[in-house]
């Protein structure tokens, strides 16, 4: 019998057993583990949420059984301390020698520590194990409401930020180089991430170096040069890593020049009798630092050590990835910055949604070389796919990003489309036609056992949208209802929890999670469960303020400099002189900066937490109300000045778009929505670019639904053509109810109606042919939301208790004056952005 050594219980150690047993015959071999930790392999990928509950068994790999099942010797809290290649045996920490005949080294990495003058002072944490962020979490207990600076802003970094913002401190991330993320995006998309960090609360200092760490016996803050200081009373360092390979070093093993054991693409080492993965192991001079990396490597060790040699690493490893930083899309994939001498980049930007786009393709047109998405990244795997597989592109590839020219746009087509052999899970090598197997072939009908019988989805977890797709359209062919749950907490889809939530009449976020979920609930669930609890009863977000996002939860927007933005709302763009110099007044009266918006209103920029009931009472007084800038409902109905002013207009636009705005005003759904009301066919109000809209014409209005501008612009489609203003109300409130009880969270009307099965057709049927018999139950749920409408800030200004958390700090009326301004423009700015 043949003894295999790992070296290491983390993710790839883990992996290599894994995959070991699945394919070795236990007869044949011994399989012995040691882990330096006192627990068993976790989810490094997935750190972040041990904030959620403090649950570390949560994040196991596998439990402690796992191994005893599978007849593998495991040895936890056991460093092992020497190889003595000679005699093919491994000492350990406490003085115990076994013997070897093929050795795995899966040590990882260890976090880069800078040599920086005071970093051995308390209150200085890694970021890098569930013990690291133990200690780090009861240190942050002693500092509550402090801040603490991240050193570092790359992957781990930012999580980090994320990390010490769940502990309740004010988060700076502190980076040498002169942008985010610098070895995944470009100058451009780095700056749209830090935009979107910085709205967030998350403070960014780019290009400093830190030249050592203040206070006495504990830290008080960073010195980065002359009068260059950062005062924190706590600091996670996040600064890379670099490879554990200090074993392989005293065993004699060759070496990378700037560490790391080199191995060959079998994974051998320069002892044929010895193989490195992971972080540790220095492939093509690389160490690589993903999941994906790593995962192949144990694949080919152990296919290696069972004498299957035509198994070898890929030539080029394939760094794409795809990840949520703080609720943030950010991925790149294939060749992201790419060469002028080696092709072309389209690129998609827009500062408002905090979204960027950047496509690399050949000179040719015809090849997709690589790309970056930073704000939203849904169309992240079908792009991944035609890079990797070589698709052909659309005679127009910008349309891949910006949307299609023409009526409908541009489509990636099916998830089905692809190769058989195409890779949809790079972390776990799970191809297309291993996926659909499972569902058509083995009967795995959801996405919980899909993975555990192919562990695709199982890693970093980019692919599960994709691997959703194939089992909902492999479930398709055998004629099957799919569902697709809210998320893990919920055993139900938007649709269904929107039914229990009417029929029961739940009003209450545990008591929904108590009779029909699991566990503690997520900020997936959370506000979507808000927004169904706000769409049935037409409630303001100030009823269920603790499962609202921040925006909600302060009923204003927060921007990058921690201050807040009011917009109230003006009816269809039409305002008063009075109305104007009143807001004009106020927002003087408060130095706000002011700026016309795209949906014709008035933003008023730079409030600080403890001025918006302030601000919201004088608005009041004036006769303004909400403008919901920051809801999940309607935003403006932008209007043109139609047939009282315009020589072209075909009817009159303006009263109603006003109509039309105070209609739906307050209206919680999915997702924002917005409208607009041309008078003619020249279309200055841009109705096709909305949610809905209405254009005049000769003999009516045609109707317009399921067009939207952000991150993939579409034109909207007709629903109605020449219908009087009454009817084409009524067919634009049913579509808005049906869309409000069927679309998933978070989904605007546009992929809503093209992932509605029968599209335009179908919608048509249903909300004016009556199709469904369900028109009058839209009808007067639609007239019930109306009806019940309040303004969020009249109720937050007159209600003692809401009121009350508009303050800095806690138990104190003391307010934060640490935000400094400057004039530019003749406006006022944060000082940052002058």
């Amino acid at each position: 019998m043949q003894t295999i050594i790992v070296v290491g219980n983390g993710m790839v150690g883990y992996k290599f057993c894994e995959k070991f047993v699945a394919q070795a015959d236990t007869k044949k071999y011994k399989l012995i583990v040691f882990g330096e930790e006192p627990r068993v392999a976790y989810d490094r990928v997935h750190l972040s949420e041990f904030f959620e509950d403090g649950d570390a068994e949560r994040l196991s790999l596998a439990p402690r059984s796992w191994y005893q099942e599978n007849t593998i010797e495991l040895y936890t809290n056991e460093r092992v301390s020497e190889i003595n290649r000679a005699t093919k045996t491994i000492s350990t920490s406490k003085n115990r020698t076994f013997s070897y005949d093929h050795l795995v080294l899966a040590t990882g990495s260890v976090p880069f520590v800078p040599p920086i003058r005071g970093v051995e002072k308390k209150g200085v944490f890694v970021y890098r194990t569930i013990e690291d962020l133990e200690e780090t979490l009861a240190y942050a207990n002693t500092v509550k409401g402090g801040k603490a600076a991240i050193l570092g802003g790359g992957l781990l970094g930012l999580e980090a930020a994320k990390a010490v913002m769940d502990m309740g401190l004010e988060p700076h991330v502190v980076e040498f180089a002169p942008k985010l993320m610098p070895r995944q995006l470009d100058s451009r998309s780095s700056k749209v991430l830090q935009v979107k960090l910085e709205s967030m609360g998350i403070n960014i200092h780019l290009s400093k170096a830190t030249n050592q760490i203040l206070g006495n016996g504990k830290i008080t803050g960073m010195e980065f040069g002359e009068d260059d200081t950062l005062d924190v009373d706590m600091l996670v360092i996040s600064a890379g890593i670099r490879p554990r390979d200090e074993l392989g070093k005293s065993a004699g093993l060759d070496m990378g020049t700037r560490g790391g054991i080199v191995v060959n693409n079998k994974m051998e080492t320069s002892d044929p009798n010895i193989v490195a993965i992971g972080e540790v192991a220095l492939y093509n001079q690389m160490i690589y630092g993903l999941v994906a990396p790593g995962y192949e490597m144990a694949q080919v060790a152990v296919d290696q050590i069972l004498g299957k040699e035509e198994t070898k690493m890929a030539a080029e490893i394939d760094m794409s990835t795809k990840l949520k930083l703080i609720g943030v899309d950010v991925a790149s994939f294939g060749t992201p910055f790419m060469p002028s001498d080696k092709g072309h980049s389209i690129i998609f930007e827009n500062k408002t949604e905090s979204l960027y786009k950047r496509i690399n393709v050949s000179h040719d047109g015809k090849k997709l070389l690589g790309g970056i998405l930073v704000g939203e990244a849904d169309d992240y795997n079908m792009l991944l796919q035609m890079y990797q597989n070589e698709m052909p592109l659309p005679e127009n590839p910008e349309a891949l990003i910006i949307g299609g020219r023409g009526e409908g746009g541009v489509s990636f087509g099916s998830a089905m489309d692809l190769p058989d052999t195409a890779v949809v899970c790079s972390c776990e090598a799970v191809t297309k036609g291993a996926i659909c197997c499972s569902v058509l072939e083995d009967g795995n009908e959801n996405l919980k056992s899909v993975a555990q019988a192919t562990k695709a989805a199982t890693g970093c977890g980019g692919c599960k949208p994709m691997v959703s797709d194939l089992i909902t359209e492999s479930l398709k062919t055998l004629g099957k209802t799919v569902k697709v749950q809210i998320c893990e907490h919920f055993e139900y889809s938007r649709q269904e929890l929107f039914d229990i939530v009417k029929l029961r009449g739940v009003q209450d976020y545990d008591e929904l999670l108590d009779t029909v979920g699991t566990g503690h609930g997520c900020e997936v669930c959370k506000p979507a469960v808000a927004a169904i609890f706000a769409s049935i009863y037409n409630e303001t977000a100030n009823k269920q303020n603790t499962i609202q996002d921040t925006n909600d939860r302060y009923l204003a927007n927060i921007q990058r400099n921690g201050t807040y933005s009011v917009v109230p709302r003006v009816a269809g763009g039409e305002i008063t002189p009075k109305q104007l110099m009143a807001m004009g007044r106020i927002a003087q009266k408060y130095d706000l900066y002011t700026k016309i918006t795209g949906g014709q209103r008035i933003d008023m920029f730079g409030a600080k937490l403890h001025e918006l009931p302030l601000i919201w009472e004088e608005l009041i007084k004036e006769g303004f109300e909400t403008g919901q800038a920051y809801g999940k409902s309607l935003r403006t109905v932008k209007s043109c000045v139609g047939s009282t002013w315009c020589r072209y207009g075909m009817d009159e636009s303006v009263s109603f778009a006003v109509e039309i705005e105070n209609r739906y005003k307050g209206i919680r759904s999915p997702h924002k929505f917005k409208g607009g009301v041309s008078g003619c066919i020249r279309e200055c109000a841009e109705a096709r670019g909305k949610d809905f809209g209405f254009i005049a014409v000769e003999g009516g209005w045609n109707v317009y639904v399921g067009g939207n501008g952000g991150a993939n612009p579409k034109h909207a489609i007709l629903l109605a053509e020449k219908v009087d203003k009454e009817t084409a109300i009524k067919y634009v409130d049913r579509f808005i109810m049906f869309y409000i009880k069927t679309a998933l969270p978070l989904q605007r009307t546009a992929p809503w109606l093209e992932k509605l099965e029968g599209g335009i057709t179908y919608l048509q049927n249903v909300v004016i042919n009556d199709s469904l018999g369900i028109v009058e139950e839209l009808d007067a749920e639609m007239q019930a939301l109306v009806d019940s409408y309040k303004c969020e800030w009249k109720e937050a200004v007159e209600t003692p208790e809401i009121r009350e958390r508009y303050t800095h700090f806690v138990n104190s009326e003391e307010t934060d004056d640490n935000i400094e301004f400057v004039s530019l423009r003749e406006q006022k700015m944060p000082k940052e952005w002058a």
